[in-house]
C-alpha cells in the first residue's frame, strides 16, 4: 500500500464515531481489498472492548479484507447490530458471496446474538442470499428482531432461499425454547413478484411476531398479495405494511381488506401505486371505519380510484383520532371530486391530514370506467389461467391468452401460430423471442435498417423489453444485442452519438422537442445496456454520457434501482 494511501486511511478512520457501543466507519468510501489495506480497521475493532454495533456502510469491501476483517469479528461475541448496507460498491457480483460468508461463519463462531442485520443496497443477487444462507440458519440469529434487504436485486430465487432460511431458524430456535421473534422486515426493491412473496409469506405465517413489513415495489400481483394478506393475519403486532408500488387489483385489495379488519394495532398503511382501484379502495374503506383506530398515515395515492370511492374513504376515517395523514393524490376525482373530499374532512375538522391533489388525474368518463373494468377482469382471468398451467407443472406461461389454454375435456394442445421478424418486433415477448429458433438474432439484425438510427433505437428496445433472468431469454436477448449493435457500430454511416441521444429520449432520460413517450419500464434496457456495454463493440466514448444521464435522479430509474445499480457498477470499471 502506498504511503499517501496509508495517510489518507489513517485521516479517514480519525474521523470515527466511537460510543454506545457502537464503532463506525459510516460513510469513509474506504476501498480495502486486500488484507493490508484493512490493518487500520481490524485494529479498531480489536481494541475496541465491548463491541455491540459495527457500521461498514458506505465503504467496500473486498474478499481479502473480508476475511481477515471476519477474524478480527470472532472474539467479540457482544456484537448484536451490523449495519452493512453498500460495503460492496464496485465489486464484481461473484466477490460478494464469499464475503458475506467470512463475515457470517465469523459471527457463528464469535456466538454473538444479533438484533438487527442490515445488508441493504447490496446488489447480491440471488447468489448473495447463499452468502449469509448459513447465518440466518445458526443461533447467531436465533435473537434477530430486524432483518433489512432493500435493493438487493434478489429475485425469486433469492426471495425463495431467504424465506426457507427463516423458517429453518424459526424452527431450530424454537427446539431451543426461543423461537425465532422478527419485528421489522425490509425488502423493497427485490424484484421478488408472486413466487418470491408467497414463499415468504409462508415464513411470515410461521413466524407470527412481525410489526413491520417493508416490501415495495417487488412487481407482485394479486396473487402474491392475497398470500401476504393471509401470513399477516396471523402476525397480531403488525404496526406498518408498506406495500407501494406493487399491483393489487381489486382481488389483492379486498384480501388485504379482509385482513385489516383483524388487525387492531396498524398504525400506518402505504399501498400507493398498487393499482386498487375503485372496488379495492371502497373494501379497505370498510375496513378503516370498522376498526384500526390507532390508524396514523393512509396512503392510496395513485392507484385509478374515482370519485365516489375516494370520497367513502374520507366517510371512513370520521373518527380516527391517531391519522396525521391521508394521501389520495394522483387519482381520478376530478375537481369538484377534490373540492367534495375536502369538504367531507374539514366537516370532521380533519382538512389539515389530507395531502396534496395536484397531481389529480380528473375524472373519467363512464365508457372509459366499463373500459377499465374490462381490462381488469381480463388481467386477472389471464392471471389465473398462468397460476393454473404453473400447478400443472408446464412452466409460467406469461403471455398466454385464454384461446391457448388446454381445453379440460381435450387433451390436445392448441398449436401455437408462427411467428416472424415483424410479429415479434410488433407484439413482444420472451415466448415469441424464442420461437424465433436459433437464428433469431441474425434474422432481426439482416431485417433492421441499420442506417436509421430510430429503426435500430426501437429494435433494441423491443428486444430488451422481454429481459428476463431465466437462462434462455437472457441468453436470446444478449445475443440477438449482439448481432444488432455489431452491425450498428461497426457501420461507417452508423451516427453513435445520434444513437445515445435517441435512446436517451426513448428511456426517458433526456426531454426532446418532439412528443416521444418513454418505454413504461427500464429495468429491461437497463440489464441489456449493463451486458451491452462491456462488449467489444460498443464505443467506450459513450460510457461516461450514459454514465451521466443514468447517475441523475429520475423516479423511472428509482423503481429499477437493482438494474440502475448493476449498469452504473459496470460503467465505473470500464
Amino acid at each position: 500500500m502506498a504511503s499517501e494511501d496509508i495517510t489518507k486511511l489513517a485521516e479517514s478512520l480519525a474521523k470515527t464515531k466511537v460510543g454506545g457501543g457502537q464503532l463506525s466507519f459510516k460513510g469513509q468510501s474506504l476501498k480495502l481489498n486486500t488484507a493490508e489495506d484493512a490493518e487500520e480497521v481490524i485494529k479498531q475493532i480489536e481494541e475496541f472492548d465491548g463491541l455491540e454495533a459495527l457500521r461498514l456502510e458506505g465503504n467496500t469491501v473486498g474478499v481479502e479484507a473480508a476475511k481477515v476483517i471476519a477474524k478480527a469479528l470472532e472474539k467479540k461475541s457482544e456484537l448484536k447490530r451490523c449495519h452493512w448496507s453498500d460495503m460492496f460498491t464496485g465489486r464484481l457480483r461473484s466477490e460478494i458471496p464469499p464475503a458475506l460468508i467470512s463475515l457470517g461463519d465469523a459471527l457463528i463462531t464469535a456466538g454473538a446474538q444479533l438484533v438487527e442485520l442490515d445488508l441493504s443496497d447490496n446488489a447480491f443477487g440471488p447468489d448473495g442470499v447463499r452468502g449469509f444462507e448459513a447465518l440466518l440458519k445458526s443461533p447467531a440469529c436465533y435473537t434477530l428482531q430486524e432483518l433489512k434487504l432493500n435493493n438487493c436485486g434478489m429475485g425469486i430465487g433469492g426471495g425463495k432461499i431467504l424465506a426457507a432460511a427463516l423458517k429453518e431458524c424459526h424452527r431450530k430456535s424454537s427446539a431451543q425454547g426461543k423461537p425465532l421473534a422478527l419485528k421489522i422486515f425490509v425488502a423493497g426493491r427485490n424484484r421478488l413478484e408472486n413466487d418470491g412473496a408467497t414463499a415468504l409469506a409462508e415464513a411470515f405465517g410461521i413466524i407470527g411476531t412481525l410489526e413491520e413489513v417493508h416490501m415495495p415495489q417487488n412487481g407482485i400481483n394479486h396473487p402474491g398479495i392475497t398470500a401476504l394478506a393471509q401470513a399477516f393475519a396471523i402476525n397480531p403486532l403488525l404496526r406498518v405494511i408498506n406495500l407501494n408500488d406493487n399491483t393489487f387489483t381489486e382481488k389483492g385489495a379486498v384480501a388485504m381488506a379482509e385482513t385489516l379488519k383483524a388487525l387492531r394495532q396498524i398504525e400506518v398503511i402505504n399501498f400507493g401505486d398498487c393499482l386498487v382501484r375503485s372496488k379495492g379502495a371502497v373494501a379497505i374503506a370498510d375496513a378503516v371505519k370498522e376498526g384500526l383506530h390507532k390508524l396514523k398515515e393512509l396512503n392510496l395515492s395513485f392507484c385509478e380510484i374515482k370519485r365516489d370511492a375516494a370520497l367513502t374513504v374520507a366517510e371512513a376515517i370520521e373518527d380516527k383520532g391517531e391519522l396525521e395523514k391521508l394521501d389520495l393524490n394522483g387519482n381520478c376525482l376530478g375537481e369538484e371530486g377534490c373540492e367534495q373530499l375536502q369538504e367531507i374532512l374539514e366537516g370532521f375538522s380533519m382538512a389539515a391530514v389530507l395531502g396534496s391533489l395536484s397531481d389529480d388525474e380528473g375524472e373519467e368518463e363512464e365508457d372509459e370506467e366499463e373500459e377499465e373494468d374490462e381490462d381488469e377482469e381480463g388481467e386477472e382471468e389471464e392471471e389465473e389461467e398462468r397460476q393454473q398451467l404453473k400447478e400443472r407443472g408446464q412452466g409460467e406461461q406469461e403471455s398466454l391468452t385464454p384461446k391457448k389454454i388446454i381445453d379440460s375435456q381435450d387433451s390436445t394442445p392448441v398449436p401455437s401460430p408462427p411467428v416472424d421478424v415483424a410479429t415479434f418486433l410488433a407484439f413482444p415477448s420472451p415466448e415469441k423471442l424464442l420461437r424465433l429458433g436459433p437464428k433469431c438474432s441474425v434474422l432481426i439484425a439482416q431485417q433492421t435498417d441499420t442506417s436509421d438510427v430510430e429503426k435500430v433505437v426501437t429494435t433494441l428496445l423491443r428486444i430488451s423489453s422481454v429481459f428476463k433472468d431465466e437462462a434462455p431469454v437472457k441468453t436470446a436477448v444478449h445475443e440477438t444485442t449482439d448481432a444488432l449493435m455489431r452491425k450498428a457500430f461497426t457501420s461507417a454511416t452508423f451516427n453513435s452519438d445520434a444513437f445515445i441521444t435517441s435512446l436517451l429520449i426513448h428511456m426517458g432520460l433526456l426531454k426532446s422537442e418532439e412528443k416521444i413517450k418513454a418505454v413504461p419500464s427500464l429495468y429491461g434496457i437497463l440489464m441489456t445496456l449493463n451486458y451491452m456495454v462491456q462488449q467489444d463493440y460498443f464505443p467506450k466514448s459513450l460510457a461516461p454520457v450514459l454514465s451521466a444521464f443514468v447517475t441523475k435522479p429520475n423516479r423511472a430509474l428509482d423503481s429499477c434501482s437493482f438494474a440502475r445499480h448493476m449498469l452504473l457498477q459496470t460503467l465505473h470499471q470500464l
